[in-house]
């Protein structure tokens, strides 16, 4: 399998909150795959070393509103059992 769609694939998962599980079999890699290697990309600070490299162009030219920033997360409320 080849990095590039293995990142294809682990960049869908992360920026759609598509579950590992769910990932489409057309990105032609399997779910255990994407997995490992994102697991493996991301304790060798890989994934990191690109998120800067993609920020750094549009940084340095001023195209970025560091400014704002958006956070978002979910939050379920967890029902107590009985007792």
């Amino acid at each position: 399998m080849g990095d590039r769609a293995v990142f294809t694939a682990i960049v869908f998962v992360l920026t759609s909150g598509c579950a590992w599980r769910m990932l489409p079999s057309s990105f032609g890699v399997t779910v255990p795959t994407a997995h490992r290697r994102f697991t493996d990309w991301t304790k060798a600070g890989s994934l990191g070393q690109i998120h800067r490299a993609v920020l750094d162009e549009p940084g340095t030219a001023g195209l970025i509103d560091w400014c704002r920033a958006v956070v978002d997360a979910a939050t379920v409320r967890a029902k107590e059992g009985d007792r």
